[in-house]
């Protein structure tokens, strides 16, 4: 008896050991392309600025982090809070809550239409959905510029319909860049919703009409409660990039509406600010982490009063 156990034993060991050597490949090309750059920023936001860039190796300064919500006047070094800074990192929360909840307003009915289509049907509007993808990401920033610029598709309607006398200024604003990122991120809503209601039993609904419901108690009893992992899944794919975004907010919000993506840049870039860039960057980071472990939290709490 004793010694099947220890024949037992010794195979689950293999078999334990025979997984670790296979994933051991995905494991490194993780840490080395994932999660080594983030040690390395996270270095480097703990060092001296360098002269011309770069960073001074071996001299520990908080310097750059004291950047990120402070700045010392040049003249008699007296303290105040970045104003520039804080107000880049507040529009990139804000334009990121908002690019979330309007992908998910215009993404939940989308995705519910295409789960109550017929099966042969489902597939072509998913195929619709994903036409975007084909396109690189400028290009579709820049067919979005087309769209709201003073002389683009929405100006001219409204000039031609009479509602406005003078073309309305949307480019290079806030409006801009939240127009340009819901549109290029509807997509990642809209999948993951059709994904969790696809596997939604409409009988359920039924059951909800049979008993009396209106049409708001059972969206809000029955249809999100079941597809809720559909919309953290699809929060977490819009939110995580809309707040890192670069390339839409640097076309579209012009110079002087930057986002934390567009701040990092600088850094590394003009700005020559190496320590900063970084520390901005793991701020991001941290951010984005906080950020989503409430919105899980909440969710998840909300979704168990719920169903109790």
């Amino acid at each position: 008896m004793a010694s099947a156990q220890q024949i037992a034993r010794a195979a689950e060991k293999r078999d334990i050991r025979d997984r670790w050597l296979l994933s051991a490949p995905a494991l490194l090309i993780i840490f080395f392309a994932a999660i080594g750059p983030l040690f390395v920023m996270l270095a480097y936001s703990f060092m001296a600025k360098g002269d011309y860039g770069d960073v001074k190796f071996g001299q520990f300064s908080l310097d750059g982090w004291f950047s990120v919500f402070f700045q010392r006047d040049i003249f008699d070094d007296t303290i105040s809070l970045a104003d520039a800074n804080l107000t880049i990192i507040w529009r990139s929360v804000r334009l990121s809550l908002l690019t979330t909840v309007v992908t998910f307003l215009l993404g939940f009915p989308t995705a519910y239409f295409i789960a109550t289509r017929p099966a042969e049907k489902r597939e072509v509007w998913l195929f619709l959905v994903t036409i975007p993808f084909w396109t690189n990401l400028l290009i579709r920033t820049f067919a979005m510029q087309e769209v709201i610029r003073n002389e683009g598709i929405i100006n001219t309607t409204l000039l031609a319909l009479g509602v406005i006398q003078r073309p309305v200024q949307i480019m290079f604003t806030d409006t801009a860049i939240l127009f340009g990122m819901v549109y290029v991120y509807l997509p990642l809503m809209v999948l993951p919703l059709y994904a969790s209601m696809e596997k939604l039993d409409f009988r359920l609904v039924e059951a909800g009409y049979d008993l009396y419901a209106g049409r708001l108690q059972v969206l809000r009893r029955i249809i999100v409660p079941l597809v809720m992992p559909g919309v953290v899944a699809g929060s977490i794919l819009v939110f995580i990039p809309s707040l890192g975004a670069y390339v839409t907010p640097r076309v579209l919000g012009g110079g002087k509406n930057m986002m934390l993506g567009n701040l990092i840049e600088l850094q590394f870039g003009q700005g020559r600010n190496w320590p900063l860039g970084a520390a901005i960057s793991i701020t991001l980071m941290v951010v984005v982490m906080t950020a989503l472990l409430v919105y899980v939290r909440s969710t998840t709490r909300s979704g168990t009063d719920q169903n109790g």
